[in-house]
C-alpha cells in the first residue's frame, strides 16, 4: 500500500481527501502546518506528498524547496487555490511534479496521483542498469549519479532528465518533449521550467558551463547527451 502525506489546513478538504484516498486503498497521513509536515516527511517514508501552498506557518513552496534541496526523490503535488501562472511556474521550478488548483475534480486528482506513482515505480528497486560515460556513473535502479567519484546532489526531476538524456545518447529532445516525458502531458506551455532545470543540472555536472561535456545543446532544437 502506498503512503501519502497530505499537508492541508482546511479541515473539510482533509476530510474529503482522507475518504478519497482511503477508498482508493492508499494509506493517508495528514498534517495542518508546515513544521509538522517537515518533521513527518523527514522521519517517515512516503511515496507521495500533497502540499497546500498557503499554510499557517511555512509556505508549501518553501517546503517543496527544502524537499528538493535535500535530494528527496518523492513526488510532490501542489494543491492550492493560487491559480496565477507565475505561482505554477515557480512551483515547477522549485521541483513540484504537479500543480492542481482548487476547486478540483476528485477524479482528476486521483488520476494524477496514480500517474505520478506509476512513473515513480518505473525507477523502483530491481532495475540494476547502469550508464557509464567519461567520469560519470548513473545507477538507474538506485537513482543515483556519481561524477568523478562523488555522488551528485540531484533533485527528483534533475535525475529524471539526466537519466532520459543519458539513456538516449545523441538523441535531441525538445523542451516540450522533455516536459511531456518527465512531467506529463498536462504541463504543456511550461517549457521555461525545462531551461531552469537544465541550467541547474549543468551547474552540478559541468566543470565549465560554457563548454558543457554532458548536457549538450542542439541549437534551435533542444538538448542531448553525447554519443
Amino acid at each position: 500500500m502506498k503512503n501519502i502525506i497530505l499537508v492541508e489546513d482546511d479541515a473539510e478538504a482533509v476530510k474529503l481527501l482522507q475518504y478519497l484516498f482511503t477508498a482508493a486503498h492508499y494509506n493517508i497521513v495528514s498534517c495542518s502546518t508546515g513544521n509538522e509536515a517537515i518533521e513527518k516527511i523527514w522521519n517517515g517514508k512516503f511515496d507521495l506528498i500533497i502540499l497546500d501552498i498557503n499554510l499557517p506557518d511555512i509556505s508549501g513552496l518553501e517546503i517543496c524547496e527544502k524537499i528538493r534541496s535535500q535530494g528527496l526523490p518523492v513526488p510532490v503535488i501542489m494543491l492550492t487555490s493560487l491559480a496565477r501562472e507565475a505561482d505554477k511556474v515557480l512551483a515547477f521550478d522549485l521541483g513540484a511534479d504537479d500543480y492542481i488548483t482548487k476547486p478540483f475534480s476528485t477524479v482528476e486528482l486521483l488520476a494524477r496521483v496514480k500517474a505520478l506513482l506509476r512513473r515513480a515505480d518505473q525507477y523502483s528497486v530491481g532495475k540494476q542498469k547502469e550508464i557509464l560515460y567519461k567520469d560519470m556513473l548513473i545507477d538507474i535502479g538506485k537513482r543515483k549519479a556519481m561524477l568523478r567519484g562523488d555522488r551528485l546532489d540531484l533533485t527528483h526531476k534533475e535525475f529524471d532528465i539526466l537519466n532520459l538524456l543519458a539513456s538516449n545518447p545523441g538523441k535531441t529532445f525538445s523542451r516540450s518533449e522533455l516536459l511531456e516525458i518527465v512531467w506529463g502531458e498536462s504541463f504543456a506551455g511550461y517549457e521555461g521550467t525545462i531551461t531552469t532545470h537544465i541550467n541547474r543540472l549543468r551547474n552540478k555536472l559541468e566543470q565549465d558551463i560554457n563548454k558543457p561535456e554532458y548536457i549538450l545543446t542542439s541549437w534551435g532544437m533542444g538538448y542531448r547527451f553525447p554519443e
